[in-house]
């Protein structure tokens, strides 16, 4: 019998509408990016999971707010405005220009400016995309599992927030990286950060200058499969050597990481239950290794 609940999402499946989605996150989110004031650790360029989807929020404008909303449901993007007046375009295979065009068409035609950066950030393609004519597919059902696993997850992770006192992000998604997330901070600052791969030095200093623990689910790039994953920033001396559960968690040196395999997960009993143990024992290696204070959660 197959889990409705926690579909199966095969990287190499569902990679094409991954891309897709990607692209187009990549697109809208730099509409955000363009309007809404500046958020510590860039808080305020992030989508946040919705019963259909992902949305950015209110994104303000002039005098007037705009709202962009990824339905996974009925394949659109809807495009709402404070006027009441709302657009959507279909989610279905095609090229990330012909998207570009069109969205840049109903942004002007509601009297609201485009004026993004047109490249990908935080990726290896670098295509501008007023020139990406390539065709991607997009597959409806692996798009509908991906919103159910990232709906499921919000709420595990919704759970696990509950238990930080200090300060904490919300759970949202970033487009740059295509995750979602959450993190905590133990209230004392970072060293510089040293940057990344097709992202300014900039960005990453605001996103890394005070001590964290993220915790997040990464749809499948970057580590080869969809993974449940948490890190330090910086990571302490020890931090790596942790037992932390489930069983099939484990650190993966290459990316710094401890990593639980979505597979893992999807096939459990108790998925909601070994996603909120692994999350909580990565932050009981955190607080253990980096000596944060006990007193920041109720864990």
């Amino acid at each position: 019998m197959k889990n409705i609940t926690w579909p199966e999402l095969p990287l190499e499946k569902w990679i094409d509408t991954y891309d897709l989605l990607h692209l187009l996150f990549q697109v809208t989110g730099k509409i955000k990016l363009q309007f809404v004031p500046f958020k510590n650790h860039w808080w305020n360029i992030a989508f946040y999971p919705t019963i259909c989807g992902l949305s950015t929020g209110i994104i303000p404008y002039d005098e007037k707010s705009l709202q962009i909303d990824f339905d996974f449901h009925s394949h659109r993007i809807h495009f709402k405005f404070s006027s009441g007046k709302t657009e959507s375009i279909p989610l279905q295979s095609g090229s990330i220009k012909s998207y570009y065009n069109l969205i840049k068409k109903i942004l002007i035609n509601f009297d609201c400016r485009m004026d993004i950066w047109p490249v990908p950030v935080e990726m290896e393609y670098r295509t501008p995309f007023y020139n990406d004519e390539k065709h991607r597919v997009y597959d409806p059902l692996h798009a509908e599992n991906f919103q159910k696993i990232i709906l499921q997850t919000s709420r595990v992770m919704e759970v696990f927030r509950g238990g930080f006192t200090g300060k904490a992000s919300p759970v949202h998604f970033f487009w740059g990286s295509f995750d979602l997330a959450v993190t905590f901070f133990s209230g004392r600052p970072a060293p510089k950060h040293g940057g990344a791969p097709n992202i300014s030095n900039e960005v990453m200093e605001k996103a890394y200058n005070a001590e964290l623990a993220s915790f997040g689910f990464w749809p499948g790039k970057g580590f080869g499969e969809p993974s449940f994953y948490s890190y330090n920033y910086p990571e302490p001396a020890g931090y790596k050597d942790y037992k932390v559960k489930p069983g099939t968690a484990f650190y993966n040196a290459e990316v710094g990481e401890f990593l639980l395999p979505y597979k893992a997960i999807q096939k459990s009993d108790k998925p909601e239950e070994e996603m909120l143990l692994f999350f909580i024992s990565c932050y009981k290696a955190a607080e253990e290794a980096g000596d944060w204070s006990k007193s920041l959660s109720n864990y």
